[in-house]
C-alpha cells in the first residue's frame, strides 16, 4: 500500500501550491514577455518580413511566407479579447501541495542539437536554427537512487517528467487551445484534481491554462509541424518540511513556434515558450508539482490576462501594458538563465 498523506498536510500542499502557482503566473506574459499571467515578452522589433541576427538583417524565406496575392489581411478580435470558457464538465475537487525543500547536490544534464542540422525555413537566421526537433530536444539526467528513492522509481519519473513537458507544449490539440488531456492524465490523482478544477478559471490567479502553452484559438496556426526544443534538466534531492525526504527533477526548456495568423502566411513569426518547473519525487510513488512553467512567452502579448497565448503581430492592436513597461532594459528570449523580473518585458528579435 502507498503512503497517503494525510488530510491537514493535503491543506498545507494545496495551499502551497495555489501561491506557486500564482507567482508563476506573474511571471509570463509578450516580446514584452511574461507568463500569460506569467511574465509574457514583446519583441522590440519586428520579427515578421525581417530578423537582426548578430547585426547583420536576414531575409525570411519566401517560400514559407507565402503568397500576399491571394491571403485575407488584418488583425482578427480574438487576438485582444480573453478565450470565453464553460465550465469544465468533470471538474473534480482540489489537489494538495507542500513547500519548502533542501537542495543537494545535482547532475545536470543538458540537451544538444543533432550534427549538422540544414537551417529549418521559419528557425533560419534565429538561435532555434541549431535548437533538437521536438522531443529530441528533452534531454533528462541518467537515473539513480537518491534521496530515499529507488534507481527504479528516479528511472519512472525522469519519463514521467519528460511526457509532462511534451503535454505541455507538443500536443497539438492543447497548443491550438484545447482541453490539456495530454497533461492531465500524467498528472497524480490529487494534482489532477487541482489542474481540473482550476482550468479556465481566469480570474483565478491559480488557473491551471497557464500550466501549458496554448494559443488562444482563431489567432494563430502552425507554420510547420517541427517545433524546436532546447534546455537542460537536474536531478537532485530535497527534505521537506515535514522531514519527508525524496528527489527532485529541476527542467528549464525553451520551445519555439513558427506561426501565422490563420491564412495570413505573411504574418508569420516565432513564439519562444519557456518553461521553469520543478517535480518532487517521493518514495511512496508521488509525484508532486512543486512549480510548472514559470519561465515566459516572448512574442505574445501582455494585456489578456486569460491564460492563453496571444500572438503579437506586426499590425496588431497596441498593447497596453507594454505601453506601461518603463524599464526597456532589452530581454534575450532564448536565455535559458531566468529573468526573474515580473511582468511585462521587453525583448530583443525573438
Amino acid at each position: 500500500m502507498m503512503e497517503q498523506f494525510d488530510e491537514g498536510e493535503r491543506r498545507r500542499m494545496r495551499a502551497a501550491a495555489s501561491k506557486g502557482a500564482a507567482k508563476a503566473a506573474r511571471q509570463r506574459h509578450p516580446s514584452v514577455r511574461g507568463h500569460r499571467r506569467r511574465r509574457a515578452w514583446l519583441a522590440a522589433w519586428s520579427v515578421v518580413a525581417v530578423v537582426s541576427v548578430a547585426g547583420v538583417m536576414v531575409t525570411l524565406q519566401p517560400e514559407w511566407l507565402g503568397s500576399a496575392s491571394l491571403e485575407a489581411t488584418g488583425p482578427i478580435p480574438e487576438e485582444t479579447a480573453p478565450v470565453r470558457m464553460g465550465p469544465p464538465s468533470d471538474a473534480e475537487g482540489t489537489a494538495e501541495s507542500t513547500a519548502a525543500g533542501a537542495a543537494e547536490s545535482t547532475v545536470e544534464a543538458s540537451a544538444t542539437p543533432t550534427a549538422a542540422q540544414t537551417p529549418a525555413g521559419p528557425f533560419a537566421g534565429s538561435p532555434a536554427e541549431q535548437y533538437a526537433d521536438g522531443q529530441a530536444g528533452l534531454a533528462m539526467p541518467k537515473a539513480k537512487a537518491m534521496g530515499g528513492v529507488s534507481k527504479a522509481q528516479v528511472a519512472a519519473g525522469l519519463k514521467r517528467v519528460r511526457a509532462m513537458l511534451a503535454a505541455s507544449h507538443l500536443d497539438r490539440a492543447t497548443l491550438m487551445g484545447g482541453k490539456p488531456k495530454a497533461l492531465m492524465k500524467l498528472l497524480d490523482p490529487s494534482d489532477r484534481r487541482w489542474f481540473t478544477s482550476h482550468l479556465d478559471k481566469q480570474k483565478d490567479e491559480s488557473d491551471t491554462r497557464e500550466w501549458v502553452t496554448s494559443f488562444a484559438p482563431k489567432t494563430a496556426e502552425l507554420v510547420t509541424d517541427v517545433i524546436k526544443v532546447h534546455g537542460r534538466s537536474s536531478l537532485g534531492a530535497f527534505e521537506d518540511r515535514n522531514g519527508r525526504r525524496g528527489a527532485k527533477v529541476k527542467v528549464n526548456f525553451l520551445f519555439v513556434y513558427a506561426i501565422q495568423r490563420p491564412g495570413q502566411p505573411r504574418t508569420a513569426r516565432r513564439i519562444v515558450a519557456h518553461n521553469v518547473g520543478e517535480v518532487w519525487l517521493y518514495p511512496n510513488g508521488v509525484h508532486w508539482v512543486r512549480s510548472w512553467n514559470g519561465g515566459g512567452v516572448s512574442g505574445a502579448r501582455c494585456d489578456v490576462g486569460d491564460g492563453f497565448v496571444h500572438p503579437y503581430y506586426d499590425d496588431s492592436a497596441p498593447d497596453q501594458e507594454a505601453l506601461k513597461v518603463k524599464d526597456r532594459e532589452l530581454v534575450d528570449p532564448y536565455a535559458l538563465d531566468e529573468d526573474d523580473r515580473d511582468g511585462c518585458r521587453w525583448t530583443k528579435p525573438v
